[in-house]
């Protein structure tokens, strides 16, 4: 398995693997994509099998409380400090390999590196107990524009947050 940035040219393989893992309304199109791709290059990782991309996590440095509206753009903030991890998903020829767990740990670590101290989620599809186990914690104080941004998710969406430095 190779573990990589990805880039524009896996524009094909991220929506294979989103068709394959979410629901018609959180699909997020191949604009939206690319955008992305391009905002936070250093921040967006995959794993790569003999068949190609399997896994994705797309992650960018902002600030705690700053939540990303699904189709929204990335606005990667160089002084933040949380990580923001927007979409993490699992091709299911992958799943059980524990290639999650590898990309949740390099994205820990690549925030920490970078000064980070907090990372933070919106939990979809049912996903809280999974980020529960990750040490994440869902936030229940939130402001309207939280609020509002959550809504935008069309299902049950969560705001979670946990530290990452240890030390801190």
């Amino acid at each position: 398995m190779i573990h990589r940035t990805l880039n524009s040219a896996d524009l094909p393989d991220l929506d294979l693997i989103q068709a394959h893992c979410y629901g018609a309304s959180m699909l997020e199109s191949a604009d939206v994509l690319a955008s992305r791709l391009q905002a936070a290059p250093d921040w967006i990782w995959g794993i790569q099998d003999g068949d190609g991309l399997c896994a994705y996590l797309f992650t960018y440095p902002t600030h705690q409380g700053h939540l990303a509206p699904l189709n929204g753009d990335f606005h990667p903030s160089p002084d933040g400090d949380t990580l923001y991890l927007h979409d993490l998903a699992i091709h299911p020829r992958a799943r059980g390999l524990g290639l999650a767990q590898q990309l949740i740990q390099h994205a820990w670590a690549h925030a920490q590196a970078n000064g980070l101290r907090h990372s933070a989620l919106i939990s979809v599809q049912d996903s809280e107990p999974f980020w529960a186990a990750h040490g994440y914690r869902t936030c229940t104080e939130l402001n309207d524009r939280q609020r509002a941004c959550l809504a935008g998710y069309e299902q049950a969406a969560r705001y979670m947050t946990r530290r990452i430095d240890p030390g801190a």
